[in-house]
């Protein structure tokens, strides 16, 4: 399998590709391509472009949840695949996968919208829409979560503003939030978007999906911002009690998390353009 991060916060020292506080990654499985989250704008695209990466010829799309910086750019890439059309150029007409709530209206404080800006009828014409809250195996070795279990005592929800439902508004626990897994011989690679879960809970989800104990490395967005003691303690306890050989830690983990997590894991360093091989 590899792994290249399109867009993260962060792009790698000495590159040229672009960063916004956002995260997509394509994933390349055998002869299948996945592309995990969109990301805010057309970053991830300008940065494949400059990878030399074809995001026309997809088999999934792959969302995390439906937060407006893992799904805006699903515009520019409803675009894209436009444009192929119109010009003629040969691509695929790929599958998107996320929870049935990752198109439900989300907002917090102020701001009118946080969730996803195509609906999903649109979304429909452009992608084949697969919506589901259970696991799906993407090839032999490569599986979504589904909704993930929150079963740590440190790893509470925490709503983060509203969700629309049919009947009003209510706190948004963000149950559509999933991550995915891949098995490898030496265990298994937990790639997570944004981990409002709990990235040790991605972790034990990942676990029983898979049946497969050891974790290899784990990668992603961990919702690590300005997480308090009793949060960012044990979590970094149940990491290292991990013996990872890799821990990327992006996205949505600032910087006191990093070197929290960096005085017991392997932290290594991970921006936009980072390709990965398992």
């Amino acid at each position: 399998m590899q792994i290249t991060f399109l867009v993260d916060n962060n792009s790698l020292i000495g590159s040229c590709f672009l960063a916004e506080p956002a995260l997509s990654i394509l994933i390349k499985d055998e002869d299948k391509r996945i592309l995990f989250d969109a990301g805010y704008s057309d970053a991830f695209l300008i940065n494949a472009r400059r990878k030399g990466l074809d995001l026309l010829h997809l088999d999934w799309i792959v969302l995390s949840h439906g937060h407006f910086d893992h799904t805006w750019g699903l515009a520019d890439l409803a675009r894209h695949y436009f444009e192929a059309g119109l010009e003629k150029l040969s691509h695929s007409r790929p599958r998107l996968l996320a929870h049935p709530l990752a198109f439900v209206t989300k907002r917090k404080g102020a701001l009118p919208e946080i969730g996803m800006l195509i609906a999903e009828d649109k979304l429909s014409h452009q992608f084949e829409l697969a919506l589901t809250n259970e696991p799906v195996w993407l090839s032999e070795k490569l599986v979504t979560l589904g909704e993930i279990e929150r079963v740590l005592d440190f790893e509470q929800p925490a709503p983060l503003g509203e969700r629309m439902d049919p009947d009003g508004p209510v706190d948004d626990n963000i149950v559509d939030d999933t991550a995915m897994a891949y098995v490898t011989d030496q265990g298994l690679v937990v790639i997570s978007g944004c981990a409002h879960s709990g990235i040790c809970n991605t972790v034990e989800q990942a676990r029983r999906i898979t049946g497969v104990d050891t974790v290899h490395t784990v990668l992603g967005g961990f919702h690590l911002q300005k997480a308090k003691p009793e949060r960012l303690d044990p979590t970094t306890d149940y990491l290292a009690a991990l013996n990872l050989k890799n821990l990327y830690a992006c996205h949505c983990t600032d910087l006191a998390a990093k070197i929290a997590l960096a005085r017991k894991c392997p932290i290594k360093e991970v921006g936009s353009g980072l390709t990965l091989r398992f």
